[in-house]
């Protein structure tokens, strides 16, 4: 996959129903281990609460989804925190919805409502994400090239990650792997072919409303 949606960071935020307090907690997770782990961290630090409710989702193609209502009703707690999840359609996260209940009965329909919030504001918390493919590129070229090619990567959008100062000057650029050959051939052309070019192996890097986030 060239992109996908996970989360930024751990999140956490709560919000009061009908007197029951709802702890919505989110995590980005790079396995199934991670995200038992994460629930079972969580149900520790809430073993006087009244539900733990949990789900996740691992893989690039979601190819595992777990979720549990943890004693609520069947279909109105689960269910409904996976669905944020999917509906959000984010990759290898996991979300904890705690629950200490206020003394009135939501009943089924408010249970999925609640959840739903419980779940939304704990992903909101985190920070949704996109994970966008990446590959390191390196410019290579001669001093008096320097504020030309530098501009010209600035003008285009790429992200200049370091600049290496030697017997000529290295300028290392992020890009988009979809992005790399407009890159490549822009810079061969303002340099006339002098700049020596070297590319990385892909990798993912974090954006959120299109700007890398380190």
């Amino acid at each position: 996959m060239s992109t996908y949606k996970t989360l930024h960071e751990f999140g956490m935020d709560e919000i009061i129903i009908d007197k029951s307090t709802f702890i919505g907690y989110a995590k980005p997770i790079k396995a199934e281990e991670e995200a038992v782990e994460f629930v079972n961290e969580i149900k520790k630090k809430h073993k006087d609460a009244t539900h733990n409710v949990w789900a996740y989702t691992v893989g690039p193609t979601m190819n595992i989804q777990r979720y549990s209502d943890d004693g609520e009703p069947q279909g109105t707690a689960g269910i409904p925190t996976l669905e944020v999840i999917k509906k959000e359609d984010l990759r290898d996260v996991v979300v904890v919805v705690t629950r200490y209940f206020g003394g009135i009965k939501l009943g089924a329909g408010g249970l999925v409502r609640a959840y739903t919030k419980g779940a939304k504001v704990g992903i909101e918390a985190a920070k949704v994400i996109e994970k966008v493919s990446y590959r390191q590129v390196g410019i290579k070229i001669d001093y008096n090239q320097l504020g030309k090619v530098q501009n010209e990567i600035m003008n285009m959008g790429y992200f200049i990650k370091d600049t290496i100062y030697e017997d000529n000057v290295e300028i290392l650029v992020y890009s988009r792997v979809n992005e790399v050959e407009a890159l490549v051939s822009k810079m061969t052309d303002i340099t006339s072919a002098t700049a020596s070019i070297t590319q990385g192996e892909e990798f993912y890097l974090s954006e959120q409303d299109g700007e890398i986030i380190l």
